[in-house]
């Protein structure tokens, strides 16, 4: 079973914790959570499933950016979400979609117990422009039957960024992540080149 929204609201504080919270994004049965203004782009030309492939990152101006097909685009979102005793969803927006904007490649299935931000796997059909802070996605919450052992992964729980794949510590535990894969919260901003739109067809 879903929860309603009503039902979201009334578990706040409880099994549920979206930070910030803003009740005109609660929807009958799911939350609306906004895109973050920071992205990151693999450098790599083909992406090694055991090692940690090179990023970069990329800033999302108050303008917009394009983003160009055939590329994956890792973003997050604004909100830090906690959940208990439920599983917490996402799935992109139906005005996200009719744009060819997909929000998550495969991963959109949440684990009881996670907490952090929720890292969104973006892949644009024809280029498309984003904007920081736009309603990106929208989170729901099933639940659960049988006895819950709570998510607790060294990879991602409690992220406090954008998570690149670390599949690599699961294939190789001994291998350690570049530092540049380190990224703080708060401070200083890591700058980049902006990444190139596709030519206007005249």
């Amino acid at each position: 079973m879903i929860l309603s929204g009503h039902e979201i609201k009334q578990q706040l504080g409880s099994n549920i914790h979206i930070d910030p919270f803003d009740e005109d994004r609660l929807n009958p049965n799911s939350y609306n959570l906004s895109l973050h203004d920071e992205l990151l782009v693999y450098e790599e030309v083909v992406l090694d499933m055991r090692k940690s492939n090179r990023v970069q990152r990329v800033s999302i101006p108050a303008e917009g950016l394009v983003l160009a097909p055939n590329h994956l685009y890792l973003g997050r979102t604004v909100e830090r979400t906690e959940t208990h005793n439920l599983v917490p969803m996402i799935e992109g927006r139906s005005s996200i979609g009719r744009l060819g904007l997909f929000v998550h490649v495969t991963a959109g299935f949440g684990d009881v117990g996670f907490a952090g931000y929720w890292t969104l796997e973006m892949f644009a059909v024809q280029p498309v422009k984003i904007y920081p802070g736009v309603p990106i996605c929208q989170i729901f919450f099933h639940q659960i039957v049988g006895d819950i052992t709570e998510y607790s992964s060294e990879k991602y729980q409690h992220n406090r960024d954008i998570q690149p794949s670390l599949l690599f510590r699961e294939l190789d535990p001994t291998s350690k992540a570049d530092d540049q894969m380190e990224f703080p919260f708060e401070g200083e901003r890591f700058m980049s080149r902006p990444v190139r739109s596709a030519p206007q067809v005249s």
